[in-house]
């Protein structure tokens, strides 16, 4: 039978790097001349001291670690290795003539990936050897993998914020022409031609507005936020203001208690509050009075404040509750429901930039509430005072 080929998966010589140490010169060479026979790089070390001096001058793929040595146990060459960030990520396979049950839990409480018993069978040590380096290819690749998609991320919200700058200029000259047509021509008005301008117009008003959410979600994440300590009341009136129009013509009522003093950058927070509330004015079916009704409450000790979105609108059903907060994913056409699909997108990047978590509770026809966490502020880490709730409408 052929032994395992502890190079599987590998691409290049330095991918098996093998740091064998053990204060026994006879142990090293048998070793050594197993590994070298399979054409593996290998490494020897005859001291604790000496092996974490190699290993953090050049981290191996791999090291075989004996338990059993003067001035520094394996268990502590272990433990050192796993605490320098250089050499955390080097499986240790600890190789040891000790064969009690607490022996192998100490190795295993050490950091170690795997044990061997000596005396030991050379196929067993060549397919314990391929297993770890075919992990560690694996976990390699996964960090090559993330990296990839964090500067692929960036670069798409770069591109978007770039595209949606560029494309503002020449809409606003589509929309003003389009006015410029209406005042010098009066009676186009009453005119065949007036409601091709209305459709220009009505066009335009939309491409705009998702122009400016493509905008909002693209910078949303490009930067950590700087979080400091906010007036919840505040950034509430200032969503309220901005969706005073909206609140008007829908007739909307929104009652609301006292908020909390909560960590977070103004302008993304006040976006997030302005997008939920904006969310339920548009999701409440024709010929009822939109009541949404903001609740908090203290989460986690105190540390974390739980906000409430409750509306009275048209619900969502079960099987699309999972994907309302993905980008670009509408669960009606535009001319029923307006907007770009990417409001709730941009709510969930906001919560998460601010190390918190964002979900909804619906049933159909009976509204929906959309809870967020926020980190609390340092002097405000106490359940909300009761206090009279307020009514906007």
């Amino acid at each position: 039978m052929n032994s395992p080929d502890p190079r599987a998966g590998q691409t290049s010589a330095a991918q098996s790097d093998i740091l064998i140490v053990d204060d026994t010169p006879d142990n090293l060479r048998l070793l050594s001349a197993i590994l070298s026979r399979h054409q593996l790089s290998v490494r020897k070390a005859l001291t604790g001291q000496w092996a974490i001096t190699a290993a953090q001058a050049a981290p191996p793929d791999l090291i075989l670690l004996d338990i059993k040595m003067p001035e520094m146990s394996g268990y502590e060459v272990c433990r050192r290795l796993k605490a320098d960030p250089a050499t955390r990520a080097v499986p240790v396979i600890f190789i040891s003539a000790l064969d009690d049950a607490i022996d192998k839990v100490k190795a295993f409480a050490a950091g170690g990936a795997d044990y061997i018993t000596k005396p030991f069978q050379e196929a067993e040590v060549l397919a314990r050897i391929a297993h770890q380096l075919e992990l560690r290819r694996l976990q390699r690749q996964l960090v090559d993998q993330n990296q990839e998609l964090l500067r692929s991320n960036r670069e798409l919200e770069q591109f978007a914020s770039v595209v949606s700058h560029d494309l503002q200029q020449p809409l606003q000259s589509i929309l003003g022409y389009a006015k410029l047509i209406t005042m010098a021509y009066p009676t186009i008005q009453q005119s065949p031609a007036q409601p091709y301008l209305e459709s220009i117009t009505a066009a335009g008003d939309r491409m705009q507005q998702m122009i400016q959410d493509w905008l909002t979600y693209a910078q949303v994440g490009q930067a950590q936020p700087e979080l400091t300590p906010l007036d919840g009341n505040r950034l509430l009136q200032q969503a309220l203001l901005n969706l005073r129009v909206a609140i008007a013509e829908a007739g909307a009522e929104l009652t609301y208690g006292e908020l909390p003093t909560v960590l977070g950058s103004a302008g993304q927070l006040v976006q997030l509050l302005q997008n939920l509330i904006g969310n339920a004015l548009k999701f409440t079916p024709q010929g009822t009075v939109p009541q949404i009704n903001l609740t908090v409450e203290a989460e986690v000790e105190g540390a974390v404040w739980r906000f409430g979105v409750h509306d009275n609108g048209i619900g969502i059903a079960p099987e699309h509750l999972g994907q309302i907060f993905e980008s670009f994913h509408r669960l009606h056409d535009a001319q029923t429901y307006a907007g770009s699909g990417i409001g709730l997108a941009t709510c969930q990047k906001i919560v998460e930039c601010h190390g918190g978590r964002i979900w909804v509770e619906s049933q159909l026809g009976q509204g929906s509430t959309f809870y967020f966490t926020l980190p609390a502020a340092p002097l405000s880490k106490t359940a909300c005072v009761s206090s009279p709730v307020a009514k906007y409408t």
